[in-house]
Parts: C-alpha cells; structure tokens; sequence
C-alpha cells in the first residue's frame, strides 16, 4: 500500500468523524429544539471547542450554528401553524424555543414573506405555489408528503423476517384483465404506538427527489457496515428511513434525510454512522404493497384522504417509512412498506 492511499484512508476516517460529531450535534438540536441552546453546550457534545466548533459547523453544513436552529424553529412553527389551528401563534413561538412572539414574528416574516396569521389564514398555500412555480424553472419541486423514490429498494441480500397482508385475489374484467386498484383499496390504516427504537444511520442533507442512486449508495454505506457486524440477523431488525424535514418548507438543498436500521440500545457506532433515539409514539401507519411508481400517491393518501376523515392531525415529529421486503424477491417487484405518520387527536 503506497504512501499517498494510506493518507488518503487516513483523511476519510478523519472526515467521517467530523461529519458523526456534526451530526450528533443536529440531532440534540432536533430533540430539544423547545428549548434555549447555548453554543457550549452544543460544542461539548461535538467535543470542539466553541470558537472552532463554531467554524467548523458553518464550513460543514453551510449556515451558521445560530442560523441552523433559528432556522428549524422558524420552519417547525410553520408546519405547526397549519397543523395546530386551535393553538395561538404566541404559545406556537414558545413551544419551538422563541424567547417572545417580537423575535418570531420578525424572523417569521423574513422567512416567508409574511406574517405567521396571514400564513395561517391560507398564505402557505401562495408559498407552495411559488415554490411549485420555481420547480418549473429548473428549481427541485417539493411535494407534500415528502419526496420519494422507493429508498427501500437498495437492500440487496437484506430482507425483514416475517410477512405481509396480500390483497384478496380480484376477479377479471370484461377484457380478461384484473382492474388496478386504486392505492385506497389496497390501504390498510391502523393507529397504534410505534414502541422506541434505537437506530443506526447514515445521514444525508440535500435534495433527493427521484435520486435512486443517491439512496443505493446510501444504503449500500448503512449495510456494508452492518453486515459484519451480524445486525441484519437480528430477529427483530427493522430497516427504515426518517424525514426530518417538511419538503413544502424547507429548501431542498437542507432537506435531511436518515437511512437507518435498529441496533441494540448500548451498541457502539463509528465513522460516519450515527446513532439516535425514537421515542415511542402514536403513528398511524398506513401499510403499502405498491410499485416503484405508486409512492407519492400513498404518501397524498395519507395525507389528503385518511388524515381529513380520521379525527386525528399530525404530531409534530418526523415521518416514517418501514421498509418490509425487498423488492427483487417479489414476484411482481412490489414494495411492502409502511408510512408511520405521527399523530395526536384533533
């Protein structure tokens, strides 16, 4: 082995660690983001000090540190502005970690254009229709119920144990063809609490609409480290993906995204593989058997059909998605999956 390959493995060792602190750092963020985060604190956890951590954070993720959690509340309170019409807009700004409604209100219009009542009173949808509009000139589209490829798709040699609900067989039509189904017919929805996971991860912040190379390389990183570790043998090892963000808000190119599997609660990760916390919860998760082409209507099922009728609005913490089979070892390639949206009663 040369001089110059040893530096260059030496480099992405160094590299991936950086990037692991970085990310233990969002993670606290995103777990107490109700809350006041002074820099120390956050650079303890990266183990920096605060004045580099400082630097380091704003060459790494592309905004400041200060700039980063404003932003996440600013974009978490919009979401709930929408979500939570019964909860007035100044306990919304405390709730996401505002010191009083002066400092939300101007942040919240610098953000968006206007203020917190105008976007709750129907001016989000005038942001989405722009947004949809700079999508058509060559900007990345957002969609409401997050983008998807079929990110499961990637785990080659790597299937949940156990089975799924098949649809009952349907009898031919006039032209000697089975009907498709519409994604309602072929949707089962259940709330019930998602017990808590401990998950190993790899994260990515970007766009990633449509990329399925970016989530094979994704999953093949996640997997090519679990495999020798003998975590895919586990006999309840779950494989999924977490959104962290909400695609109609947030711009693409600071949109995360984590491919994570379930790892024992004391298991040690390194390099570039995180590990984080769900808590338990109420989901309702809807159970899929689509193709490859079929995700967005599931995800807008959920959202626009079951949601309205269901007595229940989103929580606020991140979605799910279940990946259960691998697609390759279906006779029809269908995707087994479940979206596991976080729920509360209306």
């Amino acid at each position: 082995m040369t001089v110059s390959t040893l530096r260059r493995m030496k480099t992405s060792v160094q590299e991936q660690e950086y990037r692991a602190r970085i990310n233990r750092v969002m993670d606290h963020i995103e777990s107490n983001i109700d809350r006041p985060l002074p820099l120390r604190e956050l650079a303890q956890i990266a183990h920096f000090s605060p004045y580099h951590f400082h630097r380091i954070f704003r060459a790494m993720v592309g905004e400041t540190l200060a700039g980063h959690v404003q932003r996440l509340r600013v974009e978490k309170a919009a979401s709930m502005l929408v979500a939570n019409p019964g909860k007035s807009i100044t306990e919304i700004a405390f709730d996401v970690g505002f010191s009083g409604p002066a400092s939300f209100a101007k942040l919240f219009r610098g953000t968006f254009g206007m203020s917190a009542s105008r976007w709750r009173a129907g001016g989000f949808r005038r942001f989405q229709v722009i947004r949809a509009a700079q999508s058509k000139n060559g900007k990345t589209k957002r969609n409401n119920g997050k983008e998807f490829v079929s990110s499961h798709g990637y785990l080659d040699g790597f299937s949940n144990a156990g089975g799924a609900d098949r649809a009952e067989p349907v009898e031919k039509n006039k032209t000697g063809r089975k009907p498709k189904m519409s994604i309602a017919e072929k949707t089962q929805v259940e709330v019930k609490t998602i017990p808590s996971m401990t998950l190993a991860y790899v994260r990515h912040i970007g766009p990633y609409k449509g990329d399925s190379a970016l989530f094979g390389k994704l999953w093949s990183r996640l997997m090519t480290w679990a495999g020798p570790r003998g975590l895919t043998q586990q006999p309840d090892f779950k494989c999924l993906t977490v959104y962290h963000d909400d695609p109609e808000i947030t711009d693409a190119d600071k949109l995360r995204i984590s491919v994570c599997i379930s790892v024992p609660r004391d298991f040690k990760v390194d390099g570039e593989i995180g590990k984080m916390d769900v808590p338990q919860g109420r989901y309702a998760v809807a159970h899929f058997e689509i193709s490859e082409d079929e995700f967005q209507q599931a995800w807008d099922y959920v959202y626009g059909t079951w949601l309205p009728g269901s007595g229940y609005q989103p929580d606020d913490r991140p979605c799910l998605e279940f990946c259960l089979n691998n697609p390759s070892d279906h006779p029809k390639r269908m995707h087994i999956v479940e979206i596991g949206v976080p729920v509360k009663p209306l």
